[in-house]
């Protein structure tokens, strides 16, 4: 008991230290510590999360400009309490601090949110551990008899926004009139890649997320929702599409019985 006190010193001193680490203009250095090594510190911790952030982010990162861009950093910094401990997932933590805790400020770009989404899909795929079960699936197979394989590290994104062509040449103020659909996939190299979609050819890949239908039955389905005069076009079409997806990598093949 005769140490409680003691520890309870340290702890206070420890609180101090991290919370002037998190935010040096809003909680004074803590007292006994000289400026240089607290110094030291707060460059050490802050480089090296903002280094992690810089590889997700690097075209939010230029389009918002170093100020802005340290500002953000700074905030998620003081603010967030992470979930977890490995490196790796601090860009999550990231996107869920802009997303759900942060909120939308006036300064910032409108897009800024689903941009900030776009970079991290691209990340958790290219790490992802889902295996791809090539021996239960035909590279060659009928696409309109058969169920096609989606490729398992894959991800069906729709977004206010153009977000693959937003750059420092191109910030849009205002959403186009239609929503951008993207389909983003790891190949078979390791690279992540992306197609862009139409509203018909993005039905269809959330049709094959969820549904055991053949390819023909998956795109009649399609054009009995759209009410479509002449349902053989729609087939020919989506058949089409589909084996397109496949040349690209999205689609493995089909799957074996």
């Amino acid at each position: 008991m005769q140490n409680a006190p003691n520890a309870l010193k340290f702890q206070a001193f420890q609180y101090a230290f991290t919370r002037h680490i998190r935010d040096p203009k809003a909680h004074p250095r803590p007292a006994g510590v000289s400026a240089q090594r607290m110094n030291i510190y707060n460059e050490l911790l802050y480089n090296n999360l903002e280094s992690f952030l810089l590889a997700c982010f690097p075209v939010l990162r230029q389009l918002l400009g170093p100020r802005k861009w340290g500002k953000l950093v700074r905030e998620f910094f003081s603010e967030h309490r992470c979930r977890t401990p490995i490196f790796r997932q601090i860009p999550d933590e990231f996107v869920h601090y802009v997303q759900s805790e942060r909120g939308v400020r006036d300064s910032d770009p409108p897009f800024m949110l689903e941009l900030a989404h776009y970079e991290w899909i691209e990340l958790v795929l290219s790490v992802s551990n889902k295996e791809t079960p090539l021996a239960h699936i035909d590279p060659d197979g009928d696409l309109a008899g058969g169920h096609p394989a989606l490729n398992p590290v894959l991800a069906l994104l729709q977004y206010q926004y153009p977000v693959h062509r937003i750059g420092p040449k191109f910030k849009p103020r205002t959403p186009p009139a239609q929503p951008t659909y993207l389909l983003v996939f790891r190949d078979q190299e390791f690279a992540v890649e992306f197609i862009e979609l139409n509203p018909v050819s993005a039905r269809l890949v959330d049709l094959l997320q969820s549904s055991k239908l053949n390819g023909e039955k998956l795109l009649k389905k399609i054009a009995k929702e759209l009410q479509h005069p002449d349902p053989q076009l729609v087939i020919q079409g989506g058949l089409d599409i589909l084996r397109e997806l496949r040349a690209a990598g999205a689609i493995l093949g089909t799957w074996r019985p």
